[in-house]
């Protein structure tokens, strides 16, 4: 008993050594969080006072205070007969369905042609004629070929994600590592062990990185999407606010389609982490 009594006594002067405990700190997440958030409300209120003490005219900068005015107002009476929630979500119906449709082609195109040389050879010098055009160059052929119906606005987002998902899932497989694929070919894995053990899991994170950037252009073809005879839609109401200098309106649209757009990334990044967990971390 003496013995273990001793064993657990500290040793001399271990007090006075003891290093100090460290000080709590906020971790490095929400510290960015917080400069974040920090750098918007300062932009803010810089855009607000721009206003308020009349740096810039109110006509070509309406201030904060007066877009949340105008967004008031949208809500309870709605801009030209349509509701301001209709407006959103009939563009994010658009949206979300081309986005899906592109994604669930493109993908497996893109991983075909990656895999398959010949395929590629085939169709890449066509995607990659189509995918620098600028799609509101298409807008009178789209009118010929679907009508003003939602079937052209529909292809316009379509296709500016489709292209775009093909090459990066090309490129995903070009990086997969040749070494890792030879491996699993020497130890018996078949054509298809190798792709669903080997190439898709160090595909995913380049596929989600491309999926993203792919649904940002596709966003941002969602004006010229609703171009073509549109009567509502957060694009259309933004073009039509302009040609009557109703840049309140016009303001408030583009707040309304950039939140929108930042919420589909998020939900990416969020989606991303649950099924590619090993992304961005050593193998």
């Amino acid at each position: 008993m003496l013995g273990s009594e001793l064993m657990l006594e500290p040793y001399p002067g271990a007090a006075e050594r003891a290093e100090p405990e460290p000080r709590p700190r906020v971790p490095g997440r929400h510290r960015h969080l917080l400069t974040g958030i920090a750098s918007v409300a300062l932009f803010a209120l810089l855009w607000q006072l721009s206003g308020s003490l009349g740096w810039v005219d109110p006509l070509l900068l309406p201030p904060p205070s007066e877009v949340f005015r105008t967004a008031a107002e949208l809500v309870a009476s709605g801009y030209r007969q349509t509701p301001l929630w209709q407006h959103f979500l009939i563009s994010a119906a658009r949206a979300l369905s081309a986005f899906a449709v592109a994604i669930a082609v493109g993908v497996p195109l893109g991983l075909s042609m990656g895999l398959a040389p010949t395929l590629n050879a085939v169709l890449d010098p066509f995607v990659q004629f189509l995918r620098p055009l600028p799609k509101i160059a298409l807008i009178p052929l789209v009118v010929v070929w679907f009508g003003i119906g939602e079937g052209s606005k529909f292809f316009l987002i379509f296709i500016s994600s489709f292209l775009s998902i093909v090459v990066g899932a090309v490129a995903s497989v070009a990086g997969v590592s040749q070494g890792r694929v030879r491996v699993a070919q020497t130890l018996g894995a078949s054509r298809r062990q190798v792709f669903r053990h080997v190439v898709l899991p160090n595909a995913l994170p380049e596929l989600f990185t491309t999926v993203r950037l792919s649904v940002g252009i596709g966003w941002t073809s969602l004006i010229a999407a609703e171009m073509v005879a549109a009567d509502s839609g957060l694009g259309w109401m933004v073009i039509n606010a302009g040609t009557y200098l109703r840049t309140d309106v016009v303001l408030l649209g583009i707040l309304l389609l950039g939140l929108t757009g930042y919420f589909f990334d998020w939900l990416l990044v969020r989606l991303q982490r649950r099924i590619a967990p090993w992304a961005g971390k050593d193998a």
